[in-house]
């Protein structure tokens, strides 16, 4: 018998790859003489090119973000609550394009890929990367897709970092930016948690200086360890506690510091021991680096005003009252800039007790007025 998606899914899907030969500069000042995008579509470009949208990921995200890739996935991609017929991003209306990032472990370029020069993983040798880079290499993306302009870059956390960039570096090729859950800059304690998650990987006695490929091994300790330490950023404290309290995996305590005793403990070792499964280690460092390095304001002395002088889209800014990886006041400082700098921005403080992962979330009012927002883009 088969399949039968719900009227508001996309359906089946099959990532594409690009592959690029012309070398791309990068900001640590080396650059990438060959590398491939990997990237899915949902719906269709239409005949003027002008109602597609860029669909930028968070630190853990790739390029599937909606449908399934077989009948047999139990799980739809990645933000597939807010990607399809009638849906936020509306598939009959918009083209949307979903990438995995250079750097990354899910098909595109990136360390675990094998570098031409020596046949090996790039492993440690693989480059730094910045939000301006992806931009960068996303913006050939969209020329080898035949886009001159995205009707829309959207994003959340990280990915809405990358949506900002892209109104600062093709300022004309972008009308209408969404940053959700996001900020201009990461604070001293985003900064703070980051290197705790890339010390726990760099110290792992499998890490091999990043070559740990090479060595037919994966640094899992320090990748659960990094994996732990986020999650629990993501998520607020009211979640926790509403969703584990203090509750028991058994009917006493063992006295002991091994045994998996509470409910939390429980869930952020399955977390941790699936994500080490599934995800690149030397790819975890890149992407909380890129994170860590981002702050346009920099290139006009803290002034975000300045910098987004440049800007020629509308702007679309929402957070979660209960985010404080991502905390409202980070995106306030978003809104204020643009409007010094006299752009077209509305604002929306959602009130959520999921924490930083709400923008992955089918909250009713996050989608209502996400889809209310797209609406308003004209095709």
């Amino acid at each position: 018998m088969p399949t039968v998606f719900a009227p508001d899914s996309v359906g089946l899907v099959t990532p594409q790859v690009l592959h690029f030969a012309e070398p791309l500069a990068l900001a640590c000042g080396r650059s990438l003489a060959d590398y491939q995008l990997t990237y899915e579509t949902y719906g269709q470009l239409n005949a003027a090119g002008s109602n597609a949208v860029l669909i930028c990921h968070a630190l853990s995200g790739h390029h599937h973000a909606a449908g399934y890739h077989s009948v047999d996935e139990r799980k739809p991609g990645w933000w597939d609550s807010c990607i399809g017929p009638g849906k936020p991003l509306d598939t009959n209306r918009f083209f949307v394009v979903s990438l995995n990032n250079l750097g990354g472990c899910n098909g595109s370029t990136g360390p675990a890929s094998l570098n031409p020069a020596t046949g090996k993983p790039f492993g440690a040798d693989f480059p730094v990367m910045t939000v301006e880079d992806w931009v960068h290499s996303q913006a050939r993306l969209a020329d080898a897709l035949g886009i001159g302009q995205w009707a829309a870059v959207v994003g959340g956390s990280l990915g809405g970092m990358q949506a900002l960039q892209w109104t600062i570096s093709y300022p004309e090729r972008v009308r209408h930016c969404l940053a959700i859950a996001s900020a201009p800059k990461l604070s001293a304690q985003n900064i703070a948690f980051n290197e705790v998650a890339r010390q726990a990987i760099l110290t792992d006695p499998e890490f091999h200086g990043g070559d740990f490929l090479d060595q037919g091994v994966i640094p899992k300790r320090g990748l659960m360890l990094a994996r732990m330490v986020g999650h629990i950023t993501y998520l607020s404290d009211d979640s926790m506690g509403e969703k584990f309290g203090r509750g028991l995996k058994s009917e006493k305590l063992n006295y002991d510091f091994h045994s998996v005793e509470f409910q939390v403990e429980s869930y952020l070792r399955y977390q941790g021991e699936e994500f080490s499964g599934r995800f690149d280690a030397n790819t975890y460092l890149l992407m909380t680096k890129a994170l860590d390095y981002f702050d346009p304001a920099a290139a006009h002395d803290g002034d975000l005003a300045k910098t987004l002088a440049v800007a020629q889209a509308d702007f679309c800014v929402m957070s979660f009252t209960t985010d404080w990886r991502f905390s409202p006041a980070r995106s306030r400082e978003i809104v204020d800039a643009l409007t010094a700098a006299r752009k077209n921005v509305c604002y929306l403080e959602i009130d959520a007790p999921q924490g930083h992962d709400a923008f992955l979330m089918p909250i009713p009012r996050y989608l209502q007025a996400f889809s209310s927002y797209m609406n308003r883009i004209a095709l």
